[in-house]
């Protein structure tokens, strides 16, 4: 069933005759106790050798001597399972030990394993090799579905009123949808606060990009509770500035330098990579904007013939770029690339490494959200030199940060 249809859901809710959450709690107690059985079952095969009726595969004098009853604390309540036994007395199921009367952990750990980039093959294998029992691809996909209510929950929380610096870029996957395999992005939008910590503030995934489409997630973020941004620093994504400017008139853009970099260097050829490389440095390396122009002229006049694709990347980016020099090294090393949320992104990369294509657009979120909840656990230390930082801060925008201080 999809969890993400609401017309299959109210159709299962209609046919339980479901009417209200204490109803709900029932049918998921009945079903994880099915689940379970079926596992402890499974391991009980795997012990004697044979499954139930397979006469043929038995090499083994041992045999099944039905179920005692035990009951343990659950996600869902007390749950009545059969433990299977086994007539020689032998068999001692791992799934729930022997005097195991808390299984709550059971569901957490499959959800675990599934963040850290496990596949549904790899963590039905897991099982089977630790439990000695079987698990279907749609049991994983229902307990790992388990977070949905609270991913949507976290994508749509509260907002701090003001973040110093926000970050915005994606990272690109193969999707299905429609019957068709295509490559659709999740963007995640990082924010420093005013205390300099940092926090993944939301994930959207698109397949195409626009002003709408920012406005609709700038708007968003406002409707959250974030009111202001002092800097904000993306790519060059597509109607990202007008959105800016219509949603967060107030905040300074930068464009990521790193990529303005990048996209000048591959219409360079290779035999002139370290010249010119080392001529733009002057340019995003200069004290002031003064400095950076008279460098960006100097590069004119020596390659605009040669490589006049690579030259117009810095003419058309400009208004993109000179925000930093505004500011100390301090500040201008944390606005000029996005490197936070690139790495970020990395990190999202060695979880997802294993899917080549995702079934669909819940399943992919589903996934980086359940790998960015891993990556916030490591996220305790506040970004340094802070205080001084912020001082900065305060004096160039001044009033903005009033009583927020």
């Amino acid at each position: 069933m999809d969890f993400t249809d609401k017309k299959a859901i109210n159709g299962f809710l209609e046919d339980n005759e479901i009417e209200d959450m204490a109803q709900l709690d029932l049918v998921f107690k009945s079903m994880a106790g099915a689940m379970l059985d079926k596992l402890l079952e499974g391991e009980r095969d795997t012990h004697l050798g044979y499954s139930k009726y397979d006469y043929a595969n038995k090499k083994t004098d041992n045999s099944r001597n039905g179920y005692s009853p035990k009951n343990v604390k659950s996600n869902y309540g007390d749950i009545e399972l059969k433990i299977p036994r086994d007539r020689d007395g032998t068999f001692e199921p791992q799934l729930v030990g022997k005097y195991q009367k808390d299984i709550t952990g059971i569901e957490e750990k499959i959800i675990s394993m599934y963040a850290k980039g496990m596949t549904v093959r790899d963590i039905q294998s897991f099982i089977g090799e630790i439990y000695g029992g079987e698990v279907s691809p749609q049991t994983i996909s229902n307990i790992t579905n388990r977070v949905l209510p609270l991913m949507e929950e976290w994508r749509n929380r509260q907002l701090k009123e003001m973040y110093a610096i926000t970050y915005i870029d994606g990272i690109r996957f193969n999707v299905r949808s429609n019957g068709q395999v295509k490559e659709k992005t999740v963007y995640g939008v990082i924010g420093i606060d005013l205390e300099g910590n940092k926090d993944v503030l939301g994930l959207w995934i698109a397949e195409t990009e626009s002003a709408k489409y920012w406005l609709g997630v700038l708007t968003e973020l406002r409707n959250r509770g974030l009111k202001d941004i002092l800097i904000i620093t993306s790519d060059d994504l597509p109607g990202i500035q007008e959105a800016i400017s219509a949603v967060y008139p107030d905040a300074a853009y930068q464009g990521c330098v790193v990529h303005i970099i990048r996209n000048s260097l591959k219409y360079v050829s290779y035999k002139d990579l370290k010249e010119f490389s080392s001529d733009i440095k002057p340019i995003y390396k200069s004290p002031t904007e003064e400095s950076a122009l008279f460098a960006f002229d100097e590069l004119k006049k020596k390659w605009y013939g040669k490589y006049k694709l690579a030259v117009d990347v810095w003419e058309r980016n400009w208004s993109r770029m000179k925000t930093m020099y505004s500011f100390t090294e301090e500040v201008r090393i944390l606005i000029y690339t996005t490197n936070p949320i690139e790495s970020f992104n990395r990190q999202l990369r060695k979880v997802t490494k294993n899917r080549s294509v995702f079934p669909d657009d819940t399943a992919a979120l589903k996934l980086i959200y359940l790998a960015t909840r891993e990556v916030l656990k490591k996220w305790t230390m506040r970004i340094k030199d802070w205080n001084r930082i912020l001082a900065q801060l305060s004096i160039h925008f001044g009033d903005r940060l009033g009583e927020r201080l």
